[in-house]
């Protein structure tokens, strides 16, 4: 028995009938990849602007908001972000980089019972303070670092 030819006639199948739903109209891989987003916030120029878009107009300092960046990045295009909620009932946390040209850089949105904790690699393109706002029963809170760039991460 040929396990080769079985394993390429299941999958020849399956991405046949894949395709039909598809073409179908029944299946719309956009719908799922690309789930709903706040795109004024993304487009802001500004920090402000973002802040305004995400409905956090003046977040207050929270010691419950944990940033980990490096005080110093040697690569300013892969700079390592770390943000831990301890507020209860977290349900969003973004990450800004003021001097960015899109200072908002990342969004996340949490279900019931996940852990709000986020890890991510920015660019960016000069010293800067990183920001972090988190969401919890529709109050905001931040926690903000400074992060000096060696090396430009946007062209530089």
């Amino acid at each position: 028995m040929n396990t080769t030819r079985r394993t390429v006639l299941k999958s020849a199948t399956a991405s046949g009938v894949l395709a039909g739903l598809i073409a179908a109209g029944a299946l719309r891989p956009e719908q799922v990849l690309a789930a709903e987003w706040n795109k004024a916030a993304f487009e802001a120029k500004d920090t402000a602007g973002a802040l305004k878009s995400i409905g956090a107009g003046a977040p207050s300092n929270s010691k419950d908001l944990i940033l980990r960046v490096p005080d110093i990045a040697e690569n300013g295009a892969v700079v390592p972000v770390d943000v831990v909620s301890n507020i209860p009932n977290t349900s969003s946390i973004w990450i800004l980089v003021e001097k960015n040209p899109q200072p908002l850089s990342a969004s996340f949105d949490f279900a019931n019972g996940a852990l709000p904790e986020v890890s991510a690699r920015l660019k960016m393109g000069q010293t800067s303070l990183v920001k972090a706002i988190a969401k919890a029963d529709g109050k905001f809170y931040t926690a903000q670092k400074e992060v000096k760039v060696t090396v430009g991460g946007c062209g530089g």
